[in-house]
């Protein structure tokens, strides 16, 4: 098989979806704002550059029993309001922008995002999101376990545990990653 371009860097922009960012559902909370300006920045960084843009999404079978709800409510139903892309994070129609669902916490598990990459040569993946210590960090997690260069800005991420968020961080850029400013990361796409 013969492959057009060089390796590369995608972006994983995970879960901006309403659940977060629309306040009055049952996973907002204030504070993800602050996240949205990075992530705007971020997204319009790859389409300028025809990075790779991958939304990475949680989105579970309607009305079928799922493993996670054992753990949390009913969430993330494929076509419920609050499974929706946020305004402004919808996919636009181009040729390297996708979606990957996801019925867990990492990108990686039980979806075909690692042979996705791997197939464009992508061999660094900037990930972007809520929440830093859950599907952030699983997503981080599984990319450095398959090999890739992970990049986490750190105005793109939060968590409503702040301390979790901050341990998580750590734990990125000490075992599985980089924790960068957002301009460094901009400059990798």
């Amino acid at each position: 098989m013969s492959y057009s371009r060089r390796p590369d860097t995608a972006l994983l922009l995970v879960d901006v979806i309403n659940s977060f960012y629309d306040p009055g559902h049952a996973n907002y909370y204030p504070e993800v704002e602050e996240t949205l300006p990075a992530l705007a920045s971020l997204r319009d960084a790859a389409r300028a550059r025809d990075a790779l843009l991958v939304h990475v999404v949680e989105r579970h079978y309607r009305g079928l029993d799922d493993y996670e709800f054992a753990k949390l409510p009913r969430h993330h139903q494929d076509g419920a309001r609050d499974a929706a892309f946020f305004p402004g994070f919808e996919p636009v129609d181009r040729d390297r922008e996708i979606v990957v669902p996801k019925r867990r916490y990492s990108g990686f598990y039980a979806t075909d995002l690692d042979l996705l990459l791997r197939e464009q040569r992508i061999t660094r993946v900037v990930v972007a999101g809520v929440k830093t210590n859950v599907c952030i960090r699983a997503t981080v997690q599984d990319a450095f376990a398959g090999g890739f260069d992970v990049v986490v800005p750190r105005e793109a991420t939060n968590s409503n545990r702040p301390h979790l968020a901050e341990a998580s961080l750590e734990d990125i850029g000490r075992y599985f990653g980089r924790v960068v400013p957002l301009a460094e990361a901009e400059e990798m796409l």
